[in-house]
């Protein structure tokens, strides 16, 4: 493929890390998850004073350094898939940190992303607030509970949507999500790999068929 570098996003349960994972597999590439540990997650959950700006400012710069790792290395020599997009890190922001705290987030974000490598194309999958509620729901149940999640949804998914309906720095694939099975098919997968290799400038809608 000519995309050397694929970037997943979309809101808390629709899907990323599983869809990255395939991605990698079927194209033998260099996977990158944002997995890493917070440490002032559970301070941010309790709504603790400053908690939101110490973790958002965990999360920019842990992100950073994976970006930073793929800078320095040589993108040509494999394809990479991230799930996840280091730009998709204001929308949190924006959510959480007051004016002060906006202030120097915003400058600190300008600093890190001047020279960071900008994905080939960007995919997000995209879904409606009630089916995102739902998969949160059966996810729990498989999991500790993540009430925060749940109850911020709607907030969240729609300023996903209004992130990514401005977004043009790179090819943007919006895939809508409600059918499809979370595990990704084979043939689900093959389908959107097609869409992404006939991509071009702008942004292009993609519903997967039904099986």
């Amino acid at each position: 493929m000519d995309a050397r570098y694929l970037a997943i996003e979309g809101p808390p349960g629709v899907g990323k890390a599983v869809l990255a994972e395939r991605l990698g597999q079927r194209l033998d590439a260099s996977l990158v998850l944002d997995d890493v540990e917070n440490p002032f997650a559970a301070d941010r959950k309790a709504r603790t004073t400053g908690a939101a700006f110490q973790a958002q400012l965990f999360h920019l710069l842990a992100r950073h350094r994976q970006q930073e790792t793929l800078r320095q290395g040589d993108l040509f020599a494999q394809v990479t898939v991230c799930d996840y997009l280091f730009d998709k890190d204001r929308i949190f922001a924006y959510l959480t940190l007051d004016d002060n705290e906006l202030f120097i987030y915003q400058r600190l974000y300008e600093l890190l992303a001047r020279d960071l490598p900008t994905p080939d194309v960007v995919v997000y999958l995209q879904c409606p607030t009630d089916r995102l509620r739902k998969r949160l729901r059966e996810r729990d149940r498989r999991a500790a509970a993540r009430r925060g999640d749940e109850e911020d949804i709607g907030e969240l998914n729609d300023a996903f949507n209004h992130f990514f309906f401005h977004y043009t720095s790179a090819p943007l694939l919006v895939v809508e999500t409600s059918s499809l099975d979370l595990d990704w098919q084979d043939e689900d997968v093959e389908d959107l790999l097609r869409q992404v290799e006939h991509m071009q400038q702008g942004t292009q809608y993609y519903v997967p068929r039904q099986r």
